[in-house]
């Protein structure tokens, strides 16, 4: 379990510098991506898709809001809850951050081989179904 999670923290920490020079969080990077090529979520599908708890979430999507990269819309036939949607803003940082953050991660993804890649996955879905219920 060690080498996983140093595996995690070296990753997070390689991943974490290029965002912080976004100018954004993880976390907010994490909402802006999942919300690309979508037409908006839900909080709560957001949250999922995120793995961020809605009360976390709500601040980052107040954030975000503050730099005009989402709104919040009300659902016509639901008015308890509100989607969330990227502005044309948040659009544009979209399409930027998005293709050049993986070309970042992968310049370290090519060290590996394709087939050290594929063991990789198959490794962590195994992990992945051992601890799923």
């Amino acid at each position: 379990m060690r080498s996983l999670a140093t595996s995690y923290q070296a990753f997070y920490s390689h991943a974490d510098k290029h965002i912080r020079s976004l100018g954004l969080t993880v976390p907010q990077f994490d909402v802006i991506v999942t919300l690309g090529n979508t037409d908006g979520m839900l909080m709560n599908e957001l949250a999922q898709k995120t793995l961020v708890t809605k009360g976390t979430l709500t601040g980052i999507i107040d954030r975000l809001e503050q730099k005009d990269y989402v709104r919040r819309e009300i659902p016509p036939n639901n008015r308890r809850c509100f989607r969330v949607v990227l502005t044309a803003s948040g659009e544009v940082l979209f399409k930027q951050i998005f293709p050049e953050h993986i070309e970042y991660l992968k310049e370290r993804f090519d060290r590996l081989s394709p087939e050290e890649l594929e063991s990789i996955q198959t490794a962590l879905d195994k992990l992945h179904n051992v601890f799923s219920d």
